[in-house]
């Protein structure tokens, strides 16, 4: 069998990644019960950060450990990754001492590379282009609360970064339109956004974005390395912030999703992201159940 990577949605298709989000619901509801369900005892999860993180570290560790297996978490100070050591190399090593590698860096290049040289499942835990694991809890979430997102339209606000690259290849993969709203010199990728044809929307308003979305979704104006960047990114996004009214154009019942960590004030207002229609905490626990069945997935079929 040959193995299989996840390092954007693209390399499941369709109906496996519906099959996914369902069993992340499953798997949510027998963990609530109590019930024990350990298809991964004695595998190793090795985990490799040169970012930093809370929810992913937190999350496939706590993931591992409810299904019987282990996690090893890899800092760039713990590994000679982090010393020069090369890609390949490092590849090669710690997938003959571990069963599944997921890694959040910088590079996707960086991430492609070590895939290739993996003799286990690699999976994409963030990188500067995507954040797949990130969706398969959005749209768990969504799916939850409203059920299936097919058909349905979603607002992208804010940077055309790595998660609105994820959110382009989500719309292609389950189906629903996608308005973006960005600022001018901060589009989502070109080859990602010509991909998805007509299944996406560019517009320069906000509030053009969010008008009748069932889901609303933002993110930081200035991602983790993009520090020095602030200032100029709070001037040229300040016309981008979800806010009570961005939220009246959209569908009464309409969702708000931020992948956290949230700067209150800046791309979302507190009276959203603490308002009735946020469920951004429901998106943040799905993030260890999703992963849960992402981790099932690639070790046991």
């Amino acid at each position: 069998m040959s193995i299989r990577h996840f390092l954007t949605l693209l390399d499941l298709d369709s109906d496996e990644l519906r099959q996914l989000v369902q069993r992340a619901i499953e798997l949510k509801a027998w963990h609530r019960t109590g019930r024990v369900h350990e298809p991964l005892r004695h595998r190793i999860l090795a985990m490799v950060f040169d970012k930093s993180s809370t929810r992913t570290r937190m999350s496939f560790e706590a993931g591992m450990a409810q299904l019987g297996g282990h996690a090893i978490f890899l800092s760039p100070r713990d590994t000679q990754l982090g010393r020069g050591e090369n890609i390949e190399d490092s590849a090669r090593v710690l997938s003959r001492m571990s069963d599944v590698i997921m890694i959040r860096t910088f590079e996707h290049s960086k991430l492609e590379r070590f895939a290739e040289y993996s003799s286990v499942p690699v999976i994409n835990a963030l990188t500067d282009s995507c954040h797949p694991c990130q969706l398969l809890a959005d749209m768990q979430t969504y799916f939850e609360h409203r059920g299936d997102i097919r058909g349905r339209t979603v607002a992208w606000i804010g940077d055309g970064n790595n998660m609105c690259h994820s959110y382009i290849n989500a719309a292609r993969q389950f189906d629903f339109q996608l308005n973006v709203a960005c600022p001018a010199g901060y589009y989502p990728d070109k080859d990602i956004l010509s991909a998805a044809g007509d299944r996406i929307r560019m517009l320069d308003s906000a509030a053009d974005a969010a008008r009748n979305a069932d889901l609303v979704i933002t993110d930081v104006w200035a991602s983790m390395g993009q520090e020095e960047e602030q200032d100029k990114r709070v001037h040229a996004f300040a016309d981008y912030q979800v806010n009570a009214g961005i939220m009246r154009a959209a569908a009464s019942d309409a969702l708000f999703m931020h992948c956290l960590p949230a700067h209150r004030g800046e791309e979302v207002s507190a009276a959203v992201i603490d308002g009735p229609q946020s469920v951004v905490w429901d998106e943040a626990e799905n993030r260890l159940h999703a992963q849960k069945a992402l981790l099932e997935l690639l070790l046991t079929r």
